[in-house]
């Protein structure tokens, strides 16, 4: 694949490759050999999230003040990319921290919280989650039913959330309750609870399809009670954060997408160079070269359009209808790379013994996590009709 060079306003190719070794490494040393245990069992490294915590990985986008690493988001889409591509549930779990919680603090949070949470979540002592998802609610988030209720100067929290990654074994979690009228946009309010606090719990952990060593979990809360010093910027403002916070994670996905198609496309390039045929790689046959050049191209573009996404969104553009692009193609493109992957490698494909029905199982999530692909069809049309 060729290198992202000429993505406009972007020159830093040499920390960009310095970043991306970096994450290899790591990905191969401390991921690689535990990969399908991991899978099999449902475990959840939070070890490994710790590690990769002390290399920088888990506040790449918060500033060092606050003891992130203090890149880029062309650094940040590396990172995930190179976990991704060989274990997507990691690279699932390192955006999730990153751009949901970590990321909704350092957005919103007053200088006191920034300075009471952010160092722990970056050096990644803590483990975030980030609730707005419910079980009626999935792409309707505006008609949540958990609620939170003022009482003097705390407040009182009552509800569920649901497909919360890291909803057992997080830390801290930022989360999204009305205390409005049902469907009122400005009726919702952000809160942070910490692990611990009475009231708070978790539920059902999902017995997932893919991404199965990336807990997901529900967030209970039966008349939790959190001082307002826990609350996130003003109140009724917690529906237009999440909406911000999403923007971002859709770049998230999509390099977590990007990960994925890599990880099928390059097992599909070693694979159709070993396996013989007629006296031949099966690769020098037009069917499985055209197949590959079909998704090296679509990668490839994916790549260029995920990246322009991250240099607006370093730039601090709105980055609402190029998010939703990067994340809808990106997301798209991995599934159909991961099921070729797995018609390049016919039978074995269909078996445990190459990583390719892994990645077909885990690349369905992208087109789901951070607002289904028909959600993203949405939020790009409504803003082309806007202009």
């Amino acid at each position: 694949m060729i290198e992202i060079d000429n993505v406009v306003g972007f020159n830093q190719n040499e920390t960009l490759k310095m970043v991306a070794e970096a994450a290899k490494e790591f990905s191969e040393q401390y991921i690689r050999p535990y990969v399908m245990e991991w899978d099999e069992k449902q475990h959840f490294p939070a070890e490994v999230l710790r590690k990769a915590g002390s290399l920088g990985f888990m506040g790449v986008l918060i500033p060092e003040i606050y003891g992130g690493s203090g890149m880029g988001y062309h650094e940040y889409i590396k990172i995930i990319e190179e976990i991704a591509k060989v274990d997507p549930s990691i690279g699932l779990s390192v955006a999730a921290h990153n751009s949901l919680a970590t990321q909704h603090i350092y957005l919103f949070g007053n200088e006191e919280q920034k300075l009471r949470w952010l160092p722990k979540l970056a050096a990644g002592e803590w483990i975030g989650a980030w609730g707005l998802t419910e079980q009626g609610t999935g792409s309707d988030a505006k008609g949540m039913n958990a609620t939170a209720r003022k009482e003097g100067d705390h407040w009182v929290l009552n509800g569920t959330k649901n497909f919360i990654t890291h909803g057992k074994s997080c830390d801290v979690a930022v989360v999204i309750f009305r205390d409005g009228k049902k469907g009122d946009s400005h009726g919702m309010t952000s809160f942070v609870i910490e692990q611990g606090t009475p009231g708070f719990s978790a539920g059902k952990v999902e017995n997932k399809l893919g991404m199965r060593a990336s807990e997901t979990a529900e967030l209970v809360f039966d008349n939790c009670i959190v001082p307002d010093s826990n609350r996130l910027g003003a109140v009724g403002d917690g529906f237009i954060q999440s909406m911000k916070i999403l923007d971002g994670g859709r770049i998230s996905i999509a390099a977590l997408s990007l990960g994925v198609a890599k990880g099928a496309f390059e097992a599909s390039v070693k694979y159709s160079k070993e396996r013989e045929q007629f006296g031949k790689p099966i690769g020098s046959f037009q069917g499985i070269g055209f197949k590959l050049a079909q998704m090296a191209t679509e990668i490839e573009a994916a790549t260029l359009l995920t990246h322009k996404a991250g240099e607006e969104k370093n730039q601090e553009k709105n980055v609402t209808q190029i998010g939703a692009m990067a994340k809808l193609f990106a997301s798209e493109v991995c599934v159909k790379t991961a099921n070729e992957a797995v018609q390049i490698h016919g039978g074995y494909g269909f078996t445990k013994d190459y990583p390719v029905e892994k990645f077909l199982r885990d690349s369905k999530l992208c087109t789901i996590g951070e607002g289904t692909s028909e959600i993203q069809k949405v939020v790009i049309s409504r803003n082309l009709l806007k202009k």
